[in-house]
């Protein structure tokens, strides 16, 4: 029996295929079209600010399960920081003291 190869698909499965496959573009174009017609149909939901203020707690909570994450996050933050300090002037010392000098007139 004849063995076939299948040139036409690669090996990574359904990943190219569908509304995942498609340039980002495209997906948001789609995506908002969908938006817009739930708005119309009055179908959506709009987030009133206690939920969103939730969701946004719970979210946090959820990443900053992941020590790992957050490790990586304060390493980038801190490297961000060091490469931008002259920008602000002073050293970090003079930026204590100026925030110590404020505290004062309160």
């Amino acid at each position: 029996m004849a063995q076939h190869t299948n040139t036409h698909h690669s090996n990574q499965g359904t990943n190219n295929r569908g509304f995942a496959g498609m340039d980002e573009e495209k997906q948001r174009k789609i995506a908002s079209q969908g938006g817009h017609a739930a708005h119309a149909k009055g179908t959506a939901h709009e987030f009133t600010s206690e939920e969103a203020r939730e969701a946004g707690r719970k979210g946090g909570e959820a990443v900053s399960k992941d020590r790992q994450h957050m490790a990586e996050i304060g390493r980038k933050g801190g490297e961000a920081r060091g490469s931008h300090q002259g920008q602000r002037g002073g050293s970090s010392e003079q930026h204590a003291k100026a925030g110590a000098h404020s505290h004062k007139n309160r």
